[in-house]
């Protein structure tokens, strides 16, 4: 993985330059990309990639391109809910994603990974709870500005529990991306929900809605309602434990499609 100081020219002091350069070329590579969202939840076990895997079937199978970036890097899940395990690897220059059901494109590390092997980056034993998170959002910034994405309508990120990748890709996007949140019904869920689109809303990012997830089971609580009256945005899908195709096709019809912001206002 390339760090900052491998991006441009040698000289490793001029690291604003590099930073604004390692942004622009980002901004590039997702020119032809109409709308960035970002999936997160702030917690773990809500089902934040199978939303998105299913989202973006749907989407695509409504007409629109759709790629999908598997942000969660220590567990990566997406070439599996997409059946594309097998995917091949590709080391290229400029490599493309690979396109799994529905003709989803989507990168993720578990493309990259032996099966059952864990994420482990090469470097300095002393330490390693610094380096490892500049090799992570390293990793991320890879996925997209190296992937050739091409023209898509929509791409999505599934984003792992905690707020630290978010906060990485607003600052490897430059701006904070629009977020679709993810929550499941009970109470416990609603309180770590809350303070990730807390932070989301501090850092300037869209609110789109919130999607509830597993509902009509043993999980029980009102947290999307109470979380949509708390921030002023709508519940826009409630998601049974058995969807149908039609609970997706529905929700992709509630996101909205307008053109994303680019630095410079476009």
């Amino acid at each position: 993985m390339r760090t900052y100081h491998q991006l441009t020219d040698p000289d490793r002091s001029g690291l604003a330059a590099q930073i604004g350069a390692q942004r622009q070329r980002v901004a590039e590579r997702l020119a032809g990309v109409r709308r960035i969202v970002v999936v997160m939840s702030g917690k773990g076990g809500v089902g934040k990639s199978y939303v998105t895997a299913n989202l973006g079937r749907a989407a695509a199978r409504s007409g629109r391109a759709v790629g999908v970036v598997d942000a969660d890097l220590n567990g990566p899940t997406i070439p599996s809910l997409l059946q594309d395990g097998d995917a091949p690897r590709t080391t290229q220059d400029r490599p493309e994603p690979t396109r799994g059901l529905d003709e989803v494109r989507y990168v993720s590390m578990g493309q990259f990974l032996e099966a059952g092997a864990p994420l482990a980056f090469k470097g300095p034993s002393a330490e390693s709870f610094v380096w490892r998170g500049a090799m992570e959002a390293s990793a991320l910034r890879e996925f997209l500005a190296d992937v050739e994405w091409g023209a898509l309508d929509l791409l999505l990120l599934d984003l792992p529990p905690g707020m630290q990748r978010y906060l990485e890709l607003c600052d490897i996007l430059g701006n904070p991306p629009a977020v679709l949140t993810v929550t499941i019904p009970t109470p416990e869920s609603r309180d770590a929900v809350r303070r990730a689109m807390r932070a989301a809303v501090d850092h300037g990012s869209e609110l789109l809605g919130i999607v509830e997830n597993m509902v009509g089971g043993e999980l029980k609580g009102t947290a999307a309602d109470d979380l949509a009256r708390e921030f002023a945005i709508p519940v826009i899908a409630r998601i049974p434990w058995h969807p149908t195709p039609d609970a997706w096709n529905q929700l992709v019809t509630r996101i909205p499609d307008a053109r994303r912001t680019t630095d410079d206002g476009r």
